[in-house]
C-alpha cells in the first residue's frame, strides 16, 4: 500500500486488517512519515525506484495499490519492474499533469522551501477542503496529520517535484508495458484528477478495468473509507 502526497503509511489504516486473506505493507515514502528523504532527485524514477527495492527485499512480488502519487509510483514500477507487481489498483492517479497542475505543484514547492510552515498549512488546508466531498469530515484535523506527515516537508518537495515531471514527460506512454491487471479507480467528485485521467490510463494499458466511487472527491479514503476497501477487496480477490 503506497500513500500519496502529503501523507504517510497511516492514511491506509482502514485498510490494514481487513483485506482478507492478504497479508499486507504499507511504508512511508522518501521524507514523509518515518522515512528519511536520503539523497532525493525529485524523480519518478527514483520513488518508484524505491518500491521496486522494497518489493524485491521486503515483501516480494506483490499486488500493488497505490493512492494519487502512490498509484503513479506503482504504475511506474509495473512497467520497468514487471517481475515485480503482480497486480496492479490505482486510486485517484494521473500519468500525466497538465499546465496547471504543472503550475500548481511549482507554487506548492516554492512555499514549502520559503520555511513558512504556518503558510505552508494554509494553503495545505486549502487544498485539503477542495480534496473533500463530505461536509462532516474535520478538515483541520486531517490538514493537522497531513502536516505531521511532511514534517519538514523535504519529501513533499520531493514528491510534487515528481509529479510536475509528468506534464513535459508523461507515464503515459510507459503503460504499453504493463504486463499485469490493473485497477483504476476514480472518486466521482474528484477535481484533482479527473475521469479523464482514468481514461487516458485506460486507453494505454493493455489489461484494465475502472471502478468509480460515488460521492467522494480527491481524498476518497478519507471521505468514504470503506468504500475504498471494499473496492480494493474486489481489485484483489
Amino acid at each position: 500500500l503506497i500513500h500519496g502526497l502529503a501523507e504517510d503509511s497511516r492514511s491506509w489504516e482502514p485498510q490494514l486488517g481487513r483485506l482478507g486473506r492478504h497479508r499486507t505493507f504499507a511504508y512511508d515514502i522518501r521524507g514523509h512519515g518515518n522515512t528519511t528523504l536520503g539523497s532525493a532527485d525529485g524523480t519518478l524514477a527514483q520513488l518508484g525506484d524505491d518500491l521496486a527495492r522494497f518489493l524485491a527485499e521486503v515483501s516480494g512480488p506483490a499486488i500493488c495499490v497505490g493512492f494519487s502519487l502512490g498509484g503513479t509510483i506503482v504504475l511506474w514500477a509495473a512497467a520497468h519492474r514487471p517481475e515485480l507487481v503482480r497486480r496492479a489498483v490505482v486510486l485517484a492517479t494521473s500519468s500525466v499533469v497538465g499546465r496547471r497542475a504543472c503550475d500548481f505543484y511549482a507554487d506548492r514547492i516554492e512555499l514549502a522551501r520559503a520555511g513558512s510552515p504556518e503558510e505552508l498549512a494554509r494553503a495545505l488546508r486549502e487544498d485539503t477542503a477542495a480534496a473533500l466531498a463530505r461536509p462532516e469530515v474535520d478538515v483541520d484535523a486531517v490538514t493537522a496529520r497531513r502536516m505531521e506527515a511532511i514534517g519538514a516537508g523535504g519529501g513533499y518537495i520531493n514528491g510534487a517535484a515528481a509529479m510536475a515531471t509528468l506534464n513535459g514527460q508523461p507515464l503515459t506512454p510507459d503503460l504499453r508495458d504493463v504486463d499485469c491487471d490493473v485497477t483504476v479507480v476514480g472518486g466521482e467528485l474528484d477535481s484533482f484528477c479527473p475521469r479523464r485521467a482514468a481514461d487516458l490510463m485506460l486507453e494505454a494499458l493493455p489489461r484494465a478495468c475502472y471502478v468509480e466511487i460515488a460521492g467522494v472527491g480527491h481524498l476518497m479514503n478519507v471521505d468514504d473509507p470503506d468504500a475504498v476497501t471494499a473496492a480494493i477487496v474486489e481489485a484483489c480477490g
